[in-house]
């Protein structure tokens, strides 16, 4: 994202150790940003497409913003799979 202008993205697939018994709610956050500092800071950063089993960690520029790398760190809360649970058919 260090050249070009406009409306850019970049997308990454995050698969959970253990699936959740239902979509879990995910929190993102920047942890390190490496940015140009002659032009705005315009970042956003999001969960999508969040399943059982995974999401994706979208971020988001746009304009002349010029990044060189990002990191983010996130956490997903919600209901365990137990050993006990089961479904009846």
């Amino acid at each position: 994202m260090w050249t070009g202008s406009g409306p850019r993205e970049v997308r990454h697939q995050e698969t959970f150790r253990e699936a959740f018994a239902e979509p879990p709610v995910v929190k993102l956050g920047i942890s390190m940003w490496d940015i140009d500092h002659a032009t705005n800071s315009r970042v956003d950063i999001s969960a999508e497409n969040v399943t059982e089993n995974g999401f994706e960690i979208v971020f988001r520029t746009w304009a002349d913003t010029r990044i060189a790398r990002i990191r983010a760190d996130w956490m997903a809360i919600g209901q365990a799979r137990d050993e006990d649970d089961w479904d009846v058919a």
